[in-house]
């Protein structure tokens, strides 16, 4: 296995500075975020979902495409996957993604499912979703690209069984899911293995962060509530020991990517502490 970092959990840094802290530690790859950047945001501080310095602008990634993979490749780096937030209903931008991902040499593309909110019904979702993985199924082929679709809490996919129905039967080629325990750590654990077990060849890609559940208080009922929240990597509830023995069981040999959101440490040292650590279980 490879280790890279997805970019969105770097926001204080741009696209060079990132590549050089990366290659100082001693990672394999990166997985660029991809995002329109709102130039109105530029005076806020970093942050992973608003003004995130370390993202490719969706708006340009055609022209500067090549300028990035440059970059990247100046660095020592490889780029598995590029991670925009483009929905797979909207088959015009994710056709210009495809070929901007084909150009730059990227081999995986991510594109987003729908939200599952119990505003309409999972089978019409899940059909629905089906026919959009369909069609653009022809365009990855023809840009011999792979689209991945995200293992993740509050969508259509938050368990790997979920996932794999929602890819099964298509050419896992161009097809493939993310999987991520630290989202199914909110919604949708299955013992590690067997999901991996479950999704064989369209396993294409892993995330890799930790996340852990807290009371919240009691209601009027007695009722405890809780919510999740994310952790140090070594600290959640996601045995990333155990994650990686599995993956090597099953014979995955692809990347690594964090994403980790804990805030209890410097970019810095989460991004050379991180690596650390999961070479110390054997990555």
């Amino acid at each position: 296995m490879k280790i890279a970092v997805f970019t969105v959990c770097m926001p204080e840094y741009d696209l060079a500075a990132t590549a050089a802290l990366l290659a100082r530690y001693g990672y394999d790859g990166v997985e660029w975020r991809v995002q329109r950047l709102d130039p109105a945001l530029a005076g806020e501080p970093p942050s992973f979902w608003r003004h995130n310095k370390s993202t490719v602008d969706l708006a340009t990634i055609e022209e500067r495409g090549l300028a990035v993979r440059e970059l990247t490749r100046a660095a020592g780096l490889e780029i598995p996957s590029l991670a925009p937030y483009v929905p797979l209903s909207d088959h015009e931008g994710a056709e210009r993604l495809l070929r901007a991902a084909r150009a730059m040499g990227v081999p995986m593309l991510r594109l987003g499912i729908p939200r599952y909110d119990r505003q309409r019904p999972y089978p019409e979702l899940l059909a629905e979703t089906r026919a959009h993985l369909q069609h653009l199924a022809v365009y990855a082929a023809a840009y011999e690209t792979k689209i991945l679709i995200e293992i993740h809490m509050g969508t259509i996919a938050p368990s790997a069984s979920a996932a794999y129905r929602l890819l099964e039967g298509m050419d896992p080629d161009r097809v493939g899911a993310i999987y991520d325990p630290g989202n199914m750590a909110y919604e949708g654990y299955e013992a590690w293995r067997l999901g991996m077990e479950l999704l064989g060849p369209y396993l294409a890609h892993v995330h890799v962060k930790n996340s852990q559940w807290r009371a919240v208080g009691e209601d009027e009922h007695g009722t405890l509530h809780w919510e999740a929240t994310s952790a140090p990597l070594a600290r959640g509830i996601v045995d990333w020991g155990q994650v990686i023995a599995d993956l090597k069981a099953v014979g995955y040999e692809g990347y690594l990517s964090l994403e980790d959101f804990d805030t209890g440490k410097p970019t810095e040292d989460k991004i050379r502490d991180d690596i650390a650590y999961l070479k110390s279980l054997g990555a």
